[in-house]
């Protein structure tokens, strides 16, 4: 822990206002009403009987110099703390020392507490029975009222000395010490200043010694045209070096100086706050003050990236522009920019979105670093050797110049940063944003289209069937998502339950549309389930939905009377239509009497087949051979039916039942492991059941089709069932409109 007010090393090199500081009582210029001769704190201090004060007054007014004499006078240990960078660990850390250093030795610890109103209530609440049992007595330093910022248990234990601005007489026997004094000031020089040089220095640091000695260093710095000079040289001071000494007085305050800091604090948080009338007040106080505005400019480039970010996007572009404009013309006309930079900020919308960078640095930080993604690897270098960039799909090959495919380490996938806000531009874009995400996201499950073709569900490799592999699958997810919210009034106050919600695609959708009803979902393994909770951590705790691990008859099964949905949503609920048939009745006993089922189901028969990418005919002969087997047989339940068979299922429980077929290609890669799994598993055992055993069609199959990519078509019914009259778009050709027409007798 550093020390305020250690004075030895490199002495020469601190600032006039650092080495200038008394060092006793009887250097002590100013606060002659509480340290004059026969004062109560100059007795205290003299006689070490202190007891626990705080020092309250405004910046340059001898607060922290205080407590240096008193560190220097002291027979007590003499610790420090600096509010702004010390918390409780540090506080601690001191009371255990001043513990043991009063058991083994008698010894008091005097405790300063630099800038103490920083400390928020409970930082403040631990340095208090340490206070009051004796362990500490404290020194407190505070430019606010301690009555109001100070906690009130330590005011009512202590002294409150206040200290007031020096006056002008005072300020010139400060200006006479540094000039007179050989070892820490310019005695060594002759300076002399030019009538009204010195008194003017004075008079604009109003009170403030910091101030003071901070101009005057560089007044007398720069006057020479090197320093230091020969001993025994005079440099004269003229009005004019006075003038701009003056106008940069915060430039070299000392480290512990708080005015500089606090002044740019309080202009960034009306920026912040949109206040613009604050800060333009702030701003001037700074311009007046002499701050640099390229200083200035670099505290607003932050903030429009910090405070306003992409709620306008815009505002980096200003105020980089003013920026650049007052870097050719210079004060005092750039003032116009610093105004213009200033309120342009102050009146945006805001955001602090950006802030998500450091969640992202967290977890850099906190876990092992992850490897590339392959897909993601540079492909330039190694990709014949490791297959490096292998699988990714080019975004501007597409439509809307967007594909779904995953950029984060795969044990980071889905994990959320950025959360677009509801301000500016953002409001625009959050949408969007979200849509897309919720699209990758579910990209990664492999049961989008429902395509495990295989007999054998008990092994998961062999059931991979079709398996989903670097696609631009989502462009059809988003395709789904629309169909099956198409028509649908859903009413703020709905309940809505999704079954086999998986990434959460349908069901942060349907979050959208009813803010004042109840939102389930069904999901079927943990990785969904902790997609959606992560996500959803997003949604005011009221908002989040209720999430149910296991089947979708589990869950309609394990659910009471107590709750029922207007609106049903699910995915590939009956990939395997008949042997899932039980499932109907038990849906129609979850909606409500006038609700909606809303369905997708993948149809795996009139989607593309491997025959339709070879161009070997006896090779196409015997896929297709297969092919009838597997797509074209009733023995197989995953693609013996259809949108038609499917609507049959249903008609008995529903009187209202419509569908849409949606068709749409992708771009898939055939990779080698997909083609042997598809061939071996499933190809060959069929051909040999057919006695058509082939060892040719599996080389031939590779050499035309491996790691090509193919447009591959899927089709997917949407099916909407109901108990209710829905309201249909009527045409002139409709039973309705006949019957109409006829009673206007346009029809005979």
């Amino acid at each position: 822990m550093g020390d305020l007010f250690s004075t030895e090393d490199q002495i020469n090199s601190q600032p006039l206002a650092y080495r200038m500081r008394p060092r006793t009582l009887d250097e002590y210029i100013g606060q002659e009403h509480i340290i004059g001769k026969g004062r109560l704190l100059r007795r205290a201090i003299q006689a070490d009987l202190l007891s626990s004060v705080i020092f309250y007054g405004p910046p340059g007014t001898g607060k922290t110099t205080l407590a240096r004499v008193i560190a220097n006078t002291t027979k007590s240990h003499f610790s420090t703390l600096n509010a702004v960078l010390s918390g409780v660990k540090e506080l601690r850390y001191e009371i255990d020392m001043a513990r043991d250093r009063l058991a083994h030795f008698s010894q008091r610890t005097i405790l300063f507490v630099d800038e103490v109103h920083r400390w928020n209530k409970s930082q403040q609440d631990a340095l208090l029975p340490w206070v009051e049992n004796g362990t500490f007595i404290l020194i407190g330093a505070t430019t606010e009222n301690p009555y109001f910022e100070v906690n009130a248990a330590l005011v009512s234990r202590s002294r409150v000395f206040q200290l007031t601005k020096l006056t002008d007489l005072e300020l010139k026997k400060v200006a006479l010490q540094a000039l007179n004094d050989k070892e820490r000031g310019y005695g060594k020089y002759s300076i002399i200043f030019e009538d009204g040089a010195l008194e003017h220095l004075i008079d604009v640091a109003q009170g403030d010694a910091r101030s003071l000695l901070n101009a005057l260093q560089l007044a007398v710095e720069t006057t020479p045209d090197t320093f230091p000079p020969k001993e025994g040289s005079t440099i004269k001071i003229s009005m004019e070096a006075a003038e701009e000494s003056i106008q940069k007085k915060v430039v070299l305050y000392d480290k512990e100086g708080d005015y500089h800091f606090d002044v740019i604090s309080a202009f960034i948080k009306s920026i912040r706050g949109s206040d613009p009338d604050a800060s333009l007040y702030w701003l001037a106080r700074m311009v007046a003050a002499g701050e640099d505005p390229r200083f200035i400019f670099r505290r607003m480039l932050i903030s429009a990236c910090e405070d306003v970010g992409l709620a306008d996007p815009n505002a980096v572009t200003v105020v980089e522009s003013c920026a650049r404009a007052f870097d050719r013309i210079g004060l005092p006309e750039g003032r116009f920019h610093l105004t213009h930079a200033a309120l342009y900020l102050s009146t945006c919308p805001k955001s602090n979105s950006a802030l998500a960078f450091f969640d992202a640095l967290a977890d850099v930080e906190r876990e092992k670093q992850q490897e590339v993604p392959n897909h993601l690897k540079d492909a330039n270098r190694d990709s014949k050797s490791f297959g490096h960039g292998e699988g990714y799909l080019y975004p501007h090959a597409y439509r809307d110049h967007w594909v779904s495919q995953q950029y984060l380490p795969s044990s980071l996938q889905g994990k959320i940063y950025y959360k677009p806000t509801d301000i500016g531009y953002e409001k625009s874009i959050k949408d969007e944003v979200e849509r897309k995400r919720e699209a990758q996201l579910e990209s990664i499950s492999e049961d989008t289209f429902a395509e495990n073709l295989t007999f054998s569900p008990s092994n998961k490799k062999e059931d991979m069937w079709l398996k989903r592999t670097a696609t631009q699958g989502s462009k059809l997810l988003l395709e789904i998502r629309d169909a099956l919210f198409k028509g649908a009034d859903i009413k703020r106050s709905d309940n809505i339950l999704v079954l086999n919600a998986s990434h959460g695609l349908i069901l942060f959708n349907a979050l959208r549309y009813n803010p004042e009803g109840y939102c389930a979902c069904q999901v079927k393994t943990e990785e969904e389930r902790d997609y959606i909770n992560h996500y959803k951590a997003g949604l005011d705790i009221l908002r989040q939905p209720d999430i149910f691990l296991g089947s979708a008859k589990d869950y309609l099964l394990t659910q009471g009377d107590d709750i029922r949905f207007e609106f049903i949503f699910g995915k590939n609920l009956f990939s395997r239509l008949y042997d899932e048939k039980e499932l109907i009745p038990i849906l129609k006993s979850r909606v409500k009497i006038d609700g909606e089922i809303r369905l997708s189901e993948s149809i795996a028969r009139k989607g593309s087949r491997l025959s339709d990418f070879i161009y070997d005919k006896k090779a196409k002969e015997l896929l297709r051979s297969a092919e009838r087997e597997i797509f074209d047989s009733s023995s197989n339940p995953l693609t013996a039916w259809d949108g038609e068979d499917m609507k049959k299922l249903f008609s008995p429980y529903f009187s209202y039942i419509s569908s849409v077929e949606l068709t749409q290609t992708e771009e898939k890669v055939l990779d080698e492991q997909t083609l042997n799994l598809w061939i071996e598993k499933r190809y060959l055992k069929v051909l040999e059941q057919q006695g058509q055993y082939s060892e040719k069609l599996k080389p031939i199959v590779l050499n035309e089709l491996k790691n090509k990519i193919v447009k591959w078509k899927h089709v997917v019914i949407v099916i909407t069932l109901s108990n209710k009259v829905i309201k249909e778009e009527k045409t002139e050709t409709s039973p309705e409109w006949i019957e109409i027409h006829k009673k206007l007798g346009k029809i005979t």
